[in-house]
């Protein structure tokens, strides 16, 4: 068991969520860690030349919020060590260890990418929130949400209509 920090213990006691925190402990809910971090496994560097690779599990977290929240791999970086939201879904304690920089989150984005597995994940994510009832609306940092579809909505997009006016 991970000790607590100081950070978690001021944010227990916090009287509200936010929109960023429920929809990242929906996800952290939703995603087989496992099964997505053995998909990548085979084509992750192992470490035999340069420096210990980060675990893979975290760098797979931080290329997600990257993506849902449209962020550069400089703000990637710089909105986990803002955000306490972003640092618990990262499970990075300072004491512990740093936030990996922006480089290496653009290596594992490239390799991703290159090995087509970004794709799989995010048919995998719509899939799980499909069976939950949910769709994701994303854009920016302050407004990446879950919310729960209605079957109308859900139709539309099945058949290829779209869900926003001309």
């Amino acid at each position: 068991m991970k000790q607590e920090s100081f950070s978690d213990m001021e944010y227990r006691c916090r009287k509200k969520k936010t929109k960023r925190e429920e929809f990242l402990k929906i996800m952290d809910e939703i995603i087989p860690w496992e099964e997505w971090v053995s998909l990548v496994v085979p084509h992750y560097p192992t470490g035999k030349r340069g420096r210990p690779p980060i675990e893979i599990e975290t760098m797979l977290r931080m290329y997600l919020l990257q993506c849902w929240f449209s962020l550069s791999d400089e703000g990637a970086e710089d909105a986990i060590y803002d955000s306490y939201a972003m640092r618990k879904f990262m499970g990075i304690n300072f004491f512990e260890q740093d936030v990996p920089d922006a480089t290496t989150l653009l290596h594992f984005r490239h390799l991703l990418e290159e090995k087509g597995i970004g794709k799989l994940f995010f048919d995998a994510i719509n899939r799980c929130l499909e069976r939950a009832g949910r769709m994701m609306r994303g854009g920016s940092i302050v407004d990446a949400t879950l919310i729960s579809a209605s079957a109308n909505l859900y139709m539309l997009a099945r058949a290829g209509g779209s869900l926003c006016p001309a």
